[in-house]
């Protein structure tokens, strides 16, 4: 079992896993490797990073709250950390080549770990001193949430595993022309995606490679698009695969990519209680529509991989949340079970009804407690002291 300390708790908003738009760099200088710099006048701090390392690779500053200015000095997106052992306390992803971003953290003292671009890249150190600042009484206490957040990375790489062996044996029948077998591969192989998607979405590349969805391009036939929607057009609608064997060889590679990422990462645990709500706000907000697989009409495998993602994360942080609002885990517990059972009506032997047989009064009572459950699930981060 992990022992962490209850050192650190992020207090910045969290931005977009897709690509954040910083402000453009100011002129401040980056500070010389192994420096420790006083603070700027405005109390921020600055940290560089190039395509080698941090600038600088040490950092001192008093604990309480700290702004980071980070600058990305290298020449690809980067993403930049603040590691208490394994655990994420806070992080920045996607910054454009050239621009700053900025970072707001509470820090307890201690020593801590940072990213510095590249995972091979050496890592940097911040020192925390200790200025007197306490500690608020919200603040999350990660030695308890160091286990489930363990036992739900083991989970994601078993659904990663899973995702690896069925999608080859899916882009085999598309290669293979075996168009019928490989429509009624589709839906199973995608759940274990959908059920780790918060996890999934915190690759910025792979994640639209993988389930980017035609909106997203000029066209259905853009070289761009492609992932399981892609080939989902040309088995449903095109009724050939013979346009998608170099995508469908791009697929299988993208997800072996993904499980190899997955098993590298240090999983925010904002991200992970967060992922809850994540996972039924897109069913809410996007999918009830029908609109992720609008040709093969498999919606409902989607929505139900979704709630059995969210309700693996309720399952493994229980404990945790039953001690700070067990009112809320009742009602969230309830609502799961109203959709579950809703879900349950539109099962077949072999999956569920294809989405374009419910009607609009069907499609209205599965949305109305889907949008409750996602209201009460939002509520976990700020219930553990993540916000």
């Amino acid at each position: 079992m992990l022992k962490i300390k209850p050192l650190a708790l992020s207090i910045a908003m969290i931005l977009s896993v897709s690509a954040c738009q910083p402000p453009a760099a100011d002129s401040t200088p980056a500070q010389n490797n192994n420096a420790a710099p006083a603070a700027n006048a405005d109390g921020t701090v600055n940290i560089a990073v190039n395509d080698t390392q941090c600038e600088p690779m040490e950092l001192t500053v008093p604990s309480g709250k700290t702004t980071f200015n980070i600058v990305n000095n290298s020449a690809r997106k980067l993403e930049w950390e603040i590691l208490e052992g394994v655990m994420v306390v806070d992080e920045r992803e996607n910054i454009a080549p050239g621009l700053t971003d900025k970072m707001t953290v509470t820090l307890m003292p201690g020593e801590y770990a940072m990213t510095c671009g590249l995972l091979t890249n050496p890592r940097g150190k911040l020192i925390v001193t200790d200025s007197g600042f306490k500690a608020p009484e919200n603040l999350a206490d990660m030695s308890k949430l160091a286990q489930p957040l363990a036992d739900y990375k083991v989970y994601v790489q078993a659904e990663a595993k899973e995702l690896v062996a069925k999608t080859d044996a899916f882009v085999a029948a598309v290669k293979a022309g075996e168009i019928e077998k490989a429509k009624a591969m589709f839906a199973d192989t995608r759940t274990h995606y959908e059920r780790i998607e918060p996890i999934a979405e915190l690759f910025g590349e792979l994640d639209p490679a993988i389930d980017a969805r035609e909106d997203d391009f000029k066209t259905v036939t853009d070289p761009e698009f492609t992932g399981f929607h892609r080939i989902e057009y040309a088995l449903w609608e095109e009724k050939s695969v013979a346009g998608v064997q170099d995508i469908a060889d791009k697929l299988s590679a993208d997800v072996k990519a993904l499980a190899a990422e997955i098993d590298a990462l240090n999983f925010p645990p904002h991200k992970v209680v967060g992922g809850a709500a994540v996972l039924i706000e897109e069913v809410a907000g996007s999918k009830i529509s029908g609109e992720e697989d609008r040709y093969s009409k498999t919606d409902l495998s989607d929505f139900k991989a979704n709630v059995e993602g969210a309700e693996k994360i309720v399952e493994l942080f229980r404990s945790v949340i039953a001690e700070k609002d067990p009112a809320l885990l009742q009602t969230v517990d309830s609502n799961l079970k109203t959709v579950n059972d809703i879900l349950a009506k539109y099962q077949t032997a072999d999956g569920f009804l294809p989405y374009d047989k419910l009607s609009e009064e069907d499609r209205k009572n599965l949305g109305t407690p889907i949008n409750t459950l996602a209201e009460e699930l939002a509520k976990f981060r700020g219930t553990l002291g993540l916000n």
